[in-house]
């Protein structure tokens, strides 16, 4: 699984969240620097929308571009209608307004990867 935040403090604490469901998290605090980091090979990114260099919504356009069919997990703390709309229509698996519940995460990753501990 990959973490893409650009909030090193919102990054690290979602990896642990991902680590106590005894799920491996790798962390990129941009989406070029996930980019490089072939994530095809990643069971599921988890990404901001807000993020300098490339938002969330243009990380998600770049991987249907190469043709990377991960599941993905798109959050934001400014939700509107039409970036749920864009992201859920263009493919997001779940899409988590901040401050979300850890067991709001749970619950998306659940319906990714089956019951987890």
């Amino acid at each position: 699984m990959a973490i893409v935040e650009d909030d090193d403090l919102v990054r690290s604490a979602t990896a642990s969240l991902i680590r106590s469901l005894g799920l491996e998290a790798a962390q990129f605090p941009s989406a070029p620097e996930c980019l490089a980091a072939y994530p095809d090979q990643f069971g599921c990114i988890i990404s901001d929308i807000n993020m300098p260099e490339m938002s969330g919504l243009e990380f998600q356009d770049a991987l249907r571009t190469r043709g990377i069919a991960v599941p993905l997990i798109l959050m934001t703390a400014y939700p509107t209608d039409d970036l749920l709309t864009r992201a859920l229509n263009n493919g997001a698996h779940c899409f988590l307004q901040k401050p979300y519940s850890p067991d709001t995460l749970v619950d998306c990753l659940a319906d990714i990867f089956g019951p987890l501990e």
